[in-house]
């Protein structure tokens, strides 16, 4: 939760008020599920981004998401993609159209 942020990273920032598009989170194991049913936005809890120059693991469950400023997803509002666990394959989740927005407006 925000509250139990109380210092700055040493490395990266935090990043609040994501709102995943398409999917559900589960915040106890931390990974993309199904979304539940007419729910259209699930807020996503305090993440913490940093830079990594590694390439993805292959074979990896990790969804590259595409983070958005807006619903309205285009080159323009494109952000950057943030990896999310997830137990189904990442295309799974790519033919879903799963997003992270930064305002859901």
């Amino acid at each position: 939760m925000k509250e139990d942020i109380t210092s700055a990273p040493t490395e990266g920032v935090y990043i609040f008020g994501l709102y995943l598009d398409a999917s559900g989170w589960d915040r106890r194991n931390a990974k993309l599920i199904e979304p539940t049913p007419k729910v259209l936005f699930t807020p996503l809890p305090v993440v913490h981004v940093f830079a990594n120059n590694m390439e993805k693991p292959r074979g990896s469950n990790l969804y590259e998401c595409p983070v958005y400023k807006k619903p309205n997803r285009t080159d323009l509002t494109y952000i950057f993609p943030l990896l999310l666990k997830t137990s189904k394959s990442p295309d799974y989740w790519t033919l879903r159209g799963v997003a992270l927005l930064c305002d859901i407006k």
